[in-house]
């Protein structure tokens, strides 16, 4: 389904980027990780290519410094002659009450999750636009969408990308450049630790659990089974008719707000 598509994964050193990356690559895509965990993304990507159809090559990247987006994109398009989709699921997470969150968590949170997604789309865009056209998924949150007392950074930075989601699609739509966010409820490090964080570790864990329809009482989705095809949708021309939207993988949860 993705055959010579040429395709850029932030964050492919775990989680939701190791499983795009994953599903990508078996659909033979030629793909270029790219994190700042170098060993383990190394790995991920010989993991890859040992399964195959298609490729994946890694390359570091800082997504919160734009000389370090700009150099890793520049060797991304080299290698491949070109871009089609930027799937963009690199992120942080960190706990924070609004009455007393630090103006380093804050700069933080915002320097990766939202100076991240601009400059990565930025660069996605000036190679797209040059090929005709391309996809872009970001990656917001529920928590861009709802009330969160104990993840107040957080919940705003994802607020943004829901922002600059709609704001780059309805600006790139004129170059057949469609721009869209995942907002997932995937069982993942991030999602562990997360938990792990938590005073109430088993209160927290059944109200997220709960908060699922599909199967109540279940975790969060897997990354492989239940977010990979919807990533291979998106990165596909199946879905070249949709641009500017937010799209729950949640298993419902985001239904009840």
């Amino acid at each position: 389904m993705l055959e010579g598509k040429r395709i850029i994964v932030t964050g492919s050193a775990s989680g939701m980027g190791e499983a795009t990356l994953n599903a990508f690559v078996k659909s033979g895509a030629n793909v270029i990780g790219m994190d700042v965990s170098d060993t383990n993304g190394k790995s991920i990507c010989e993991k890859a290519n040992n399964s195959g159809p298609g490729k994946c090559t890694y390359i570091h990247v800082d997504v919160s410094e734009k000389s370090s987006v700009q150099d890793s994109f520049s060797q991304a398009l080299n290698i491949m002659g070109g871009l089609d989709v930027l799937a963009h699921p690199a992120a942080i997470q960190r706990s924070s009450d609004a009455s007393n969150v630090k103006v380093e968590d804050w700069d933080l949170m915002f320097a990766i999750n939202v100076r991240g997604t601009m400059l990565t789309n930025q660069e996605a865009f000036r190679y797209m636009k040059e090929s005709g056209g391309g996809s872009i998924i970001n990656f917001g949150s529920i928590s861009g969408l709802r009330p969160e007392p104990s993840a107040s950074a957080y919940s705003s930075a994802k607020g943004a990308v829901h922002s600059w989601t709609r704001t780059a699609a309805g600006t790139w739509g004129k170059h057949n450049i469609r721009v869209n966010a995942i907002l997932p409820a995937i069982a993942t490090p991030m999602y562990y630790a997360a938990r792990e964080r938590s005073t109430e570790e088993e209160n927290l864990a059944s109200h997220w659990r709960n908060s699922i329809p599909i199967s109540l009482g279940q975790e969060y989705g897997d990354p492989e089974k239940d977010l990979a095809p919807v990533m291979i949708f998106f990165a596909s021309e199946a879905s070249k008719f949709i641009t500017g939207q937010l799209i729950p993988v949640d298993g419902g949860q985001t239904a009840g707000l």
